[in-house]
């Protein structure tokens, strides 16, 4: 007996296909087979409302992707292929184009600058309004493969600020190396240093100075994005490869230099300092007084010059500053150290 979908046409579901390059009208014909294998178009048409020319345009189409595999049993009947495996075969397969159309997006950016300079264009490029600054403020990020250095000074706009967080930890689970120096002033902001603290603990190296000149981003040393106008977040300029970039790159290494270590390079740095040691110690070298850490952690001040007087013990030091010297020896790799070398202790 054949089979026979419902008498009446069923409600169509929402697509959740059409990210392997199935349409809409492809997905609603292979359930349709799915429910009714070795259906005809003219079922097929009853099932889903659709005509029969259309129901044999999706029928080819669903064949070609793999979906569909031509039954023994009669003409114009089709089998419908195990969904787990062919849609497992198409995924793989928009893998494999996704893959190469980024090769292929590397070499035409290659070819773009090469074309730019060739034709006396400028590897400088203005970028304007706030909505396109912070797609390509993220997209720079995503598209990083080894490093990204940043600069960090406030003022801050709130939402962005969160996705930077997300779209930071995304790239450091994938193995790309994060340096950021944060202006002082930066952390003084509420769960701005815990935030900072959660991102190293995800592997971000960082850093604190005490004035940041200006907001930076630099990606694997090819690209970096810098504010055209110092107060304004409505321009940008996109600096591809070029001496203005090498230099950028050398202030970042020098204020890298001067700047304090903010967090341990690896969690326990000292077995003896809690994680709450460690915040505090965080809000120390941000510059922050023992009234405004007290304000931060939500204790009173005298607490806060308590855990102090503990930490400077178990380090072993007698001044604030002394505990400030003590844990930037065991809270930062040496300059120069290779990239990496301090989450592998």
């Amino acid at each position: 007996m054949d089979p026979t979908p419902a008498s009446g046409p069923t409600p169509p579901r929402p697509p959740v296909l059409t990210g392997l390059g199935i349409s809409p009208a492809d997905e609603r014909v292979y359930r349709a087979f799915l429910a009714a294998p070795g259906s005809t178009p003219g079922q097929l048409a009853t099932a889903t409302g659709l005509t029969e020319p259309r129901v044999r345009r999706h029928v080819r189409s669903l064949a070609r992707l793999g979906l569909l595999t031509e039954a023994a049993d009669g003409p114009e009947r089709y089998t419908p292929a195990p969904p787990d495996v062919a849609l497992e075969v198409l995924a793989l397969r928009r893998q494999e184009e996704i893959a190469h159309a980024r090769l292929a997006a590397t070499g035409l950016a290659e070819e773009f600058r090469a074309g730019q300079l060739r034709g006396g264009g400028s590897p400088v490029q203005v970028l304007r309004g706030r909505e396109a600054i912070a797609q390509q403020f993220f997209q720079t990020q995503r598209t990083a493969k080894s490093e990204v250095l940043i600069l960090d000074q406030p003022p801050y706009v709130v939402e962005p600020l969160r996705r930077q967080d997300t779209v930071q930890l995304e790239r450091l689970d994938k193995g790309v190396r994060y340096r950021a120096v944060y202006d002082q002033a930066g952390l003084d902001g509420p769960g701005r240093a815990e935030a900072t603290r959660d991102l190293a603990a995800r592997g971000e190296e960082s850093r604190v100075l005490a004035d940041v000149p200006l907001k930076l981003v630099i990606a694997d040393r090819r690209v970096a994005l810098v504010p055209f106008v110092r107060a304004s977040h409505e321009e940008i300029l996109v600096v591809q490869q070029s001496a203005l970039l090498d230099g950028l790159i050398a202030l970042f290494e020098l204020l890298w230099q001067r700047a304090t270590p903010l967090w341990p390079a690896a969690p326990g740095a000292h077995e003896l300092l809690s994680p709450e040691d460690e915040l505090l110690l965080g809000h120390l070298r941000a510059g922050l007084t023992d009234s405004a850490i007290a304000r931060r952690l939500g204790v009173a001040q005298r607490t806060v010059e308590r855990r102090m007087s503990r930490i400077m013990a178990v380090l072993g030091v007698r001044t604030r500053f002394q505990a400030g010297v003590r844990t930037t020896t065991l809270y930062g790799p040496a300059d120069g150290e290779p990239p990496g070398a301090a989450r592998g202790r």
